[in-house]
């Protein structure tokens, strides 16, 4: 168990890095997104490769950055119900969650999204619009996206079991988001406001 823990890890840093370098194509597609529409106001034109690379930009945000958010426990759930059960009942619900809901899932979309972006690419697909872009990078990024979400649920199921036999610490997978008392205070020490 111990080196499927190492590997839990691994997959965990791996998620991490990917989830902070991820987060900067989001500013891209901000100041893009910006940009083309200063440039469409005030010159009266665009360019459908602008409004492409938004999507894309996008796209990599939500696809790279569901194994990020999953790692962080930050996922959309039903704490209201779960919060009442112990601790170990949550992880139970958690490792039933991702054996019979997450992992078939992201393994169903992956076994589609495979051949569907390795057509793309073969044909060195574009897009049908004026001006467009390649479409195969975005393409790709859908199994990509979903090879690291499935990686990170099984990293996630190593951890619960791995709780359950008192090897991990819950701490390992607890929502690790500051509470909004936490930022101010953050915030106060940074700009030393005290």
């Amino acid at each position: 168990m111990k080196f499927l823990i190492s590997i839990s890890r691994s997959i965990d840093t791996f998620n991490e890095k990917i989830g902070h370098a991820v987060s900067w194509a989001l500013l891209a597609a901000v100041l893009i997104c910006t940009g083309n529409a200063l440039v469409r106001y005030i010159f009266n034109t665009s360019s459908n490769g602008w409004l492409e690379i938004q999507w894309y930009l996008f796209s990599a945000v939500f696809l790279l950055g569901t194994s990020y958010t999953l790692r962080r426990n930050e996922h959309v759930r039903i704490d209201v119900i779960s919060g009442r059960f112990s601790k170990r009942a949550q992880v139970w619900m958690d490792i039933f969650g991702f054996s019979f809901f997450l992992l078939p899932m992201a393994g169903l979309i992956l076994y589609f999204a495979i051949p569907f972006a390795w057509i793309s690419i073969q044909s060195q697909e574009m897009s049908s619009n004026a001006g467009g872009l390649i479409v195969w990078p975005a393409k790709l990024l859908i199994p990509i996206g979903f090879l690291m979400l499935s990686l990170q649920g099984v990293s996630e199921l190593i951890k619960r079991i791995g709780f359950l036999q008192g090897l991990v610490d819950a701490s390992e997978f607890e929502k690790h988001a500051a509470t909004p008392e936490e930022e101010i205070e953050a915030i106060k020490t940074a700009n030393n406001l005290k």
